[in-house]
């Protein structure tokens, strides 16, 4: 993996806590210019102030990213402050409690877990494409597997499990993945990967989650073998955005032992056309891109 990462410049989000958190300040370490984007603006000066030291820098945006214009917002920063991004990387997740919608009228879930991703990604792409060795990746689960996408209903308006809607906003991760990257130009240097970063019991993931998930995850956390550390999380994402193996391998699942075979469905090229199209009306734009570049 390489060592020297001063001229890379990482948009990192969900890193102001758990193996986001981690995998942040490892970067800075290793000289990366990291923008990490949180809600919490304490947490975010907190870690900057921690990190002043570092070989690197580390700057933090708040932005909440269920919100759409929030998003939008968080693009048009970036693209004025940094003269480019090398890599946008999607950690941000929640698992919520109960139902409850964004200020946008979307299912909170899918809003933070899957759109926010989607639009911001939209938002970046052109800002991503000038750089030697531009990545996209998305924090995804083994979750995914126990999960179906109820096109009809994509928003669990019927019957509302937070366990079942973290799981469907992982594989919709998934089948986002594969989906941009079979859109990608043939001639395009973008890849565009996801990973499971390990049943990490030690973030704050599930803090909202019902009170039997809750003890789910702290029992499970205590199974020999079962857990993994925020280390070993931050290193397995580490991984997608800056080893070389990455800079060319697209489209991918990749887990403890790198790439595998996701559930089938995230795969299913209706299936994932059909979400894309969705996503698109969902947060208002066109659904035919990425537009071929133009450089």
């Amino acid at each position: 993996m390489t060592n020297d990462l001063s001229d890379r410049t990482i948009l990192l989000t969900g890193g102001t806590s758990g193996f986001g958190r981690v995998a942040a300040v490892d970067l800075a370490k290793r000289g990366a210019t990291v923008a990490v984007v949180g809600r919490d603006e304490s947490k975010g000066a907190t870690l900057v102030e921690r990190s002043s030291d570092l070989a690197g820098t580390i700057a933090f945006h708040q932005a909440d990213l269920a919100s759409q214009s929030t998003v939008r917002s968080l693009a048009t920063t970036v693209k004025r402050e940094y003269d480019q991004i090398d890599v946008l990387a999607h950690n941000a997740g929640l698992s919520a409690g109960s139902r409850r919608e964004s200020l946008d009228g979307i299912e909170i879930t899918l809003a933070v877990n899957h759109l926010g991703p989607y639009l911001l990604t939209y938002e970046l792409l052109d800002h991503l494409r000038d750089a030697p060795d531009p990545r996209v990746v998305i924090t995804a689960s083994d979750i995914h597997r126990r999960a179906t996408l109820d096109l009809d209903d994509l928003q669990l308006t019927d019957g509302y499990d937070s366990l079942e809607a973290y799981a469907r906003s992982k594989l919709a991760n998934i089948a986002f993945t594969v989906e941009l990257d079979d859109r990608l130009p043939d001639d395009s240097a973008v890849t565009v990967n996801c990973v499971h970063p390990g049943f990490v019991p030690s973030t704050e993931l599930f803090r909202e989650a019902s009170l039997p998930t809750r003890l789910l995850v702290r029992i499970a956390g205590l199974i020999p073998g079962v857990a993994t550390s925020k280390q070993a999380a931050a290193e397995r994402l580490q991984t997608l955005l800056v080893d070389p193996r990455y800079g060319s391998v697209s489209g991918q699942y990749v887990g403890k032992d790198g790439p595998a075979d996701p559930a089938s469905e995230a795969t299913n090229q209706a299936v994932r056309q059909r979400l894309w199209e969705m996503s698109a009306e969902l947060v208002g734009i066109t659904s035919d891109w990425p537009a071929p570049s133009t450089t």
